[in-house]
C-alpha cells in the first residue's frame, strides 16, 4: 500500500519493470504452483486453479484499488484521473482479499465447485503470496512503523533504515511477512491432516486477523475511518470473530460440503486416501 517511485530495472524506455512488480509476480506464480500441487493431491485437474485465477486476479486488483481509493477519497475526489493510476501505487491487501473471495463465490457457482473446498485449496497460496509480497514494501521503503531511536535496536529485521528520511523505523513489513510464513506452515500442516472443509479459511481469518491487528497499530501509513480508527484493525477484529464462528459451525457440523466429482475431478474421491 502507498505511492511508490517506478524504477526501471532494465533501463529500456517504455518497459518499466520494477522490483515491486517482480516480487508480486513471483508470489503469484509460486502461489499457483503450490495450489496446483495441492489440487493434484486431491485428485483435481490443474485447470481448476488456472480457471479460477482468470477471474480472481482482475477482481483482486480492482478490489485492492477500490478499497484504497475509498479510504483516501478526499485525495482522489480532487484528482479523479488518478483513480486508475495503479502504477503509482495505492493497493490494499484487504481489498484484494475481498475481490478474491468475490471471485471464489462467482467461480464456485459457475463451475458448481464447492465454495469451501475451493477456498481451503487457495488459502495457503494466498498466504504465501502475502508473505512474499511484503518484501515489495522493503524495496519501496514503505509500510514501516514508528521511529527507532535506540542505536542498539537499529538493525534488520527489527528495524529498517529509510533512506528518504535518514531514519530507522520498525520493519513492520517484515513482521507481517514472518507471521504469514508461520501461518502458511500451520495451514499446510492442517491440510495434510485432512481437516474439514472451511478449517483453513477459519485458521487464516484468526491467525492473520490477530497478526494484522497488532502490526497495524505500529504502522505509520494506515488508512483511517472517521479520522482516528484504523480501518485495517477493525477488519482484523471482524476476521477473528468470523473465524471463531466458522470453527464453531464446522465443529457442530453446520457447515458441510459433499465430495466433488465434477469436471475438474481426475481421481474419484473414493480412491483418495487424503492429502
Amino acid at each position: 500500500m502507498g505511492r511508490f517511485v517506478v524504477i526501471n530495472l532494465f533501463g529500456i524506455p517504455g518497459l518499466n519493470v520494477t522490483w515491486y512488480g517482480v516480487i508480486i509476480a513471483s508470489g503469484l506464480v509460486l502461489g499457483i504452483v503450490l495450489g496446483n500441487l495441492r489440487a493434484r493431491k486431491r485428485g483435481w485437474s490443474s485447470d481448476l486453479l488456472l480457471d479460477f485465477i482468470l477471474i480472481a486476479l482482475p477482481l483482486a486488483i480492482i478490489g485492492a484499488r477500490l478499497y484504497y481509493v475509498a479510504f483516501e477519497w478526499n485525495y482522489f475526489a480532487a484528482n479523479p484521473t488518478k483513480i486508475i493510476a495503479i502504477n503509482t501505487g495505492g493497493l490494499a491487501i484487504y481489498g484484494a482479499v475481498i475481490g478474491g473471495f468475490l471471485a471464489a463465490f462467482i467461480f464456485s457457482k459457475a463451475a458448481k465447485f464447492p465454495f469451501l473446498k475451493l477456498i481451503d485449496l487457495v488459502i495457503p497460496s494466498l498466504i504465501l503470496g502475502q508473505a512474499i509480497g511484503r518484501w515489495g514494501n522493503f524495496i519501496n521503503q514503505e509500510a514501516f512503523g514508528a521511529l527507532v531511536t535506540n542505536p542498539s535496536l537499529q538493525f534488520f529485521p527489527l528495524a529498517v533504515y529509510i533512506e528518504s528520511l535518514g531514519e530507522w523505523h520498525q520493519a513492520t513489513f517484515f513482521y507481517e511477512s514472518f507471521c504469514n510464513t508461520i501461518l502458511l506452515v500451520v495451514t499446510l500442516l492442517l491440510g495434510r491432516k485432512g481437516v474439514k472443509d472451511g478449517t483453513l479459511l477459519a485458521t487464516y481469518f484468526i491467525g492473520y486477523g490477530i497478526a494484522r491487528a497488532v502490526i497495524e497499530g505500529l504502522r505509520t501509513d494506515s488508512l483511517y475511518l472517521f479520522g482516528s480508527i484504523r480501518i485495517s484493525q477493525v477488519l482484523s477484529v471482524v476476521l477473528v470473530l468470523v473465524g471463531i464462528m466458522l470453527l464453531i459451525l464446522i465443529r457442530k457440523g453446520k457447515l458441510k460440503t459433499k465430495p466433488y466429482d465434477g469436471k475438474y475431478c481426475v481421481i474419484p474421491p473414493e480412491e483418495l486416501e487424503g492429502e
